[in-house]
């Protein structure tokens, strides 16, 4: 009798109010409602709209995200599949999507635009504008940039070629498009070469941005026409070079006084032109 009064006595656990109990199973029947509700074809993406993208892959790519994004729900968006669905595609550098309820996804390409195509040894790899090599990406019309050794790593090193990949970066896109191949020149350092244009001599790859607004300023003027290269390196003082001497153009209004039988021609040919 004294050993069975020792024993502690157990206590009883005590049992929730039936409130919490309701309310605990109202919040269960929520989430498995909510769950259920979130992959439903209530909420399925049917429509899917790409943008950001450019170039020859644009379609390919479209195609893939739209296919994949069907298989998701406006309230379930799995990004990691669809980054895993563009990672073959070094042109693509990351996605932003935002769900439009209750059946829309908007996809935005952020892209890794090529601005030209290094060269070595009769390879060509499409290059970004920060040097990055975007292996595999498909060809297109770009200006070259030369290199002695194909690169090896996932970005172009040699500081020659990263120079002239950052005046192109650096370009507006209309002449970007206009330009061959962009090197270095003893004459004028870091040289950039147009179709039907003068050759424009950066020297060195500093204040790009003043550089390519003197090169277009000086392109506009109907002065430069017959140039066969524009001095940039100091761009507060472009100098178009290759021009006729002045003194030496003959004046077309007294060749037609001295002879008003001969045929008026232009001492200036246009850009492009050999003088």
């Amino acid at each position: 009798m004294h050993r069975a009064a020792a024993m502690p006595r157990v206590r009883s656990v005590p049992r929730l109010p039936r409130t919490a109990v309701w309310a605990l199973a109202l919040i269960a029947l929520l989430i498995a409602g909510f769950l259920w509700f979130r992959d439903s074809q209530l909420v399925a993406v049917k429509h899917v709209t790409v943008t950001g993208l450019s170039g020859p892959e644009t379609g390919r790519v479209t195609a893939q995200l739209e296919n994949a994004a069907r298989d998701m729900t406006t309230l379930h968006v799995r990004t990691d599949q669809l980054r895993s669905v563009v990672e073959p595609y070094p042109v693509v550098k990351d996605l932003k999507v935002a769900s439009d309820f209750p059946h829309g996804l908007k996809i935005t390409i952020i892209e890794n635009t090529p601005v030209a195509v290094v060269v070595a040894g009769g390879e060509k790899t499409p290059v970004a504008g920060d040097g990055r090599l975007l292996r595999g990406a498909e060809q297109r019309q770009l200006p070259t940039v030369p290199v002695n050794v194909v690169p090896g790593g996932d970005h172009v090193i040699d500081p020659v070629a990263r120079q002239a990949i950052a005046a192109l970066a650096a370009a507006p896109p209309a002449l970007r498009d206009r330009v061959l191949r962009a090197s270095s020149t003893k004459q004028g350092g870091l040289t950039l070469v147009l179709q039907d244009g003068p050759d424009l001599r950066f020297g060195g790859a500093d204040r790009l941005a003043a550089k390519w607004a003197a090169a277009s300023a000086v392109l506009a003027d109907k002065g430069s026409a017959g140039a066969t290269y524009l001095d940039l390196r100091y761009p507060e003082r472009p100098a178009a070079g290759g021009l006729e001497d002045p003194t030496l153009q003959r004046d077309p209004d007294a060749v037609n006084a001295a002879d008003p039988a001969q045929t008026t021609t232009s001492a200036v040919p246009a850009a492009g032109t050999t003088p």
